[in-house]
């Protein structure tokens, strides 16, 4: 099964797409967010069809205390929406501390310091995070494991 995992931020949106098999995330270009724009749902639900995408894996930034914030409620709407549009079940990963593990996996890479700090960079290792994360509590079999697809899937 093929799944969009999205990082989704206020200026960037990162994105990451499993193989077929739904084992391996692999990042796909960071979109761009204008300020005050809506959020860019036409082109993700094109990328959904284009990829044959089957289920959408949506970072949820909960506060340290593992609460909702403004922005997370902003996001969850962001994702039913979406979900709506596309017809697709979604999950919502908790995302705590991906940005920085993200900016750890990229300083790592051996890049050239501009490229290392290339915030599309860090969006798009983010969204791997969430999308691998989520991918590894599958089952062995393709099989999600028991969930509700509006909260967050509490293994985190």
């Amino acid at each position: 099964m093929r799944a969009l995992g999205i990082d989704f931020g206020e200026r960037r949106i990162g994105l990451a797409l499993s193989d077929p098999t739904g084992t391996i995330a692999s990042p796909l270009p960071t979109l761009k967010r204008r300020a005050g724009k809506r959020p860019p749902l036409a082109t993700l639900e094109r990328l959904v069809e284009e990829h044959g995408v089957e289920a959408l894996v949506l970072g949820l930034p909960l506060d340290l205390d593992g609460k909702d914030s403004a922005w997370t409620r902003t996001v969850r709407e962001v994702g039913g929406k979406l979900a709506e549009r596309t017809g697709l079940p979604l999950h919502l990963v908790d995302e705590r501390f991906t940005s920085a593990r993200a900016e750890r996996a990229v300083r790592g890479l051996g890049l050239p310091k501009g490229k290392r700090e290339q915030k599309e960079r860090v969006d798009a290792a983010a969204a791997v995070l969430i999308l691998q994360t989520w991918l590894d509590r599958q089952g062995k079999d393709g099989e999600s494991l028991p969930h509700d697809s509006q909260k967050r899937d509490e293994d985190a």
